[in-house]
């Protein structure tokens, strides 16, 4: 089996796929050569990708492969980083734009029976800090909050045989309110679609474009408890015959935030959330296994998180399964730009367009971050920022209505449904920050306010999604706070939890952050996801219960 074997698009499958992962020509510049291999998906700054070294700014990827036996081919990339062009036989069949998301193209007219020749450029100025690549850092050697970069093929490359009339798109609307889920289809003629539940029927539809299937057994999903339901759609002929088949899945429950706090199915739930940069050991963006993310997941709920803040990383939708699977909630957010122009606007809308679509009928994800500490619009007009600002929230929920937005996490926000604020204060000033709503909103982040002139607080749920940051002296790389050793690391831990879970306005938190990685060195595991504290204590220090009795911690 070859590199990342694992079906890719997991909230759409069908039975007959190609993996295209493994061994590629490869080539760098402007007029490569194709004197080298590396192993796709990885980049090949990755150690697993063979190569191992920054390859530069354009780079060519170059493979054989036999057409499998269909009326229809599409190939898929489940991520490029950062314009791709794309020949198959000469015949250019792809044009993308946009590091984190996923694109495809029919090929059948391209292809021939035997020996087609699949080439991929792709171009990711490194210099050009206009394009959206959060932590990926645009200089040398990393450093500070900043990592190494990826460039080219990422995730995995594939092709599907098709049908030629078959189901192009099927999206999932579920309502837990009244027991059943909106469906939309796009197909040539009509689609069956059946719902079970373990194993038994739940609801049944029939028809074209749109239509709502009534459930008899409605179970909400909870990380608790992550019921899901398996669907399966059905085109078929006039006969009654099957001429293509879809599987999917969806989660009954809804995200709400009313008179200051969250809901989840319609009661508070305090949100215990990990940041997650989403890097691994030899892969870099790219997690080495499947396992590996599951891994991650499942080390995060050991240390009592509900879920986690994806930050500056558009994740695996390999990722996304596992969380939908296994109760875990999930922030989506889109990587930054860091130098502001028009441009820089364009491509981070057109970008973020694509990941909300991408994302949004996943149970897991429960709100959006479009932008965070104003990463790329510090030194801009603040109306310039906050208007920029407005239309990603207006624009986020015209794509999708169901969750909230945090429109700039950490500080200067606009018009926003979560008051999210970033403070890695020691944990007797973390307590005072937060002890009323007026403290919090005095800022507590150097020079930036919590919000953006002409905006202010209106009620909104109150969080701090950044704070901590606690690394072991001595131990290389680091922190926003040191500590000497893991009886004080859980002392501190436990106190910054305290003081943000005493009586007063914090409803949720996501504590930085899950792993080390690279020079930041301020994780609760290693980048080799080795806990630094017994996780059960970590657990327990995390769990802590809302308006519980405050410690005296210093």
């Amino acid at each position: 089996m070859g590199p990342r074997p694992e079906y890719p698009r997991p909230a759409l499958r069908r039975a007959a796929w190609v993996t295209l992962n493994g061994e590629w020509a490869f080539g760098a510049g402007p007029d490569p050569t194709f004197d080298r291999s590396i192993l796709v998906p990885f980049c090949a700054e990755s150690e697993l990708s063979g190569i191992g070294e920054p390859p530069g700014d354009v780079v060519w990827y170059r493979r054989r492969f036999d057409a499998p036996a269909a009326e229809a081919v599409v190939l898929h990339f489940g991520a490029v980083d950062y314009r791709a062009t794309v020949w198959v036989n000469d015949v250019e069949v792809a044009r993308h734009e946009g590091g984190h998301t996923p694109f495809s193209a029919e090929i059948t007219a391209a292809l021939r029976a035997r020996d087609n020749v699949l080439v991929v450029r792709a171009e990711d100025p490194l210099a050009d800090q206009t394009i959206p690549r959060g932590k990926q850092y645009w200089k040398a050697v990393p450093e500070s909050i900043f990592y190494t970069p990826t460039t080219g093929i990422w995730q995995t490359v594939w092709l599907e045989p098709l049908p030629l009339r078959h189901i192009r798109g099927l999206r999932t609307r579920p309502d837990l309110e009244s027991g059943a889920v909106d469906v939309e289809v796009e197909a040539d003629g009509e689609v069956e679609i059946i719902a079970t539940l373990e194993g038994q029927v739940a609801g049944r539809w029939s028809g074209q474009d749109r239509g709502r299937m009534q459930l008899e057994h409605v179970v909400p999903w909870h990380p608790d408890s992550p019921a899901l339901y398996d669907l399966e759609a059905r085109l078929v002929d006039r006969e009654g015959r099957t001429m293509d088949r879809l599987e999917s899945y969806f989660g009954l429950r809804t995200v709400e935030t009313i008179d200051g706090r969250f809901h989840l199915n319609g009661e508070p739930f305090t949100q215990r959330l990990v940041l997650d940069q989403g890097y691994f050991p030899g892969g870099l963006l790219t997690a080495p296994t499947d396992d590996a993310l599951r891994v991650d997941i499942e080390l995060a709920r050991s240390l009592g998180f509900n879920g986690a803040r994806k930050h500056q990383k558009v994740e695996d939708p390999r990722w996304l399964y596992w969380a939908d699977r296994l109760g875990f909630l999930c922030w989506s957010e889109m990587p930054s730009f860091h130098e502001h122009s028009a441009e820089a606007e364009r491509r981070l809308i057109a970008e973020w367009t694509e990941v909300v679509r991408e994302h949004r009928d996943h149970p897991s994800v429960v709100a959006w971050v479009p932008a965070n500490e104003s990463f790329g619009l510090q030194k801009i007009d603040p109306s310039v920022r906050s208007n920029l600002l407005v239309r990603l929230y207006n624009l986020t929920h015209e794509l999708d209505g169901t969750r909230p937005v945090s429109s700039n996490d950490g500080w200067e926000h606009a018009l926003t449904d979560m008051c999210t604020l970033h403070d890695y204060s020691p944990p007797a000033e973390l307590a005072r920050n937060y002890r009323s709503v007026e403290a919090a909103l005095q800022g507590h982040a150097g020079d930036h306010a919590p919000y953006d002139p002409g905006f202010g607080y209106r009620g909104e749920p109150m969080l701090v999604t950044e704070f901590g940051g606690l690394w072991l002296s001595g131990s290389g790389g680091w922190g926003y706070s040191d500590v000497r050793d893991a009886d004080q690391f859980l002392e501190v831990y436990a106190g910054l939890i305290d003081g943000l879970m005493q009586p007063g306005p914090v409803e949720g938190f996501c504590y930085t952050q899950l792993t080390d990685v690279e020079q930041e060195t301020n994780g609760l595991l290693t980048f080799d996801r080795v806990p630094k504290v017994e996780p059960e204590r970590i657990r327990a220090a995390t769990q802590k219960p809302k308006g519980g009795q405050l410690k005296n911690h210093s």
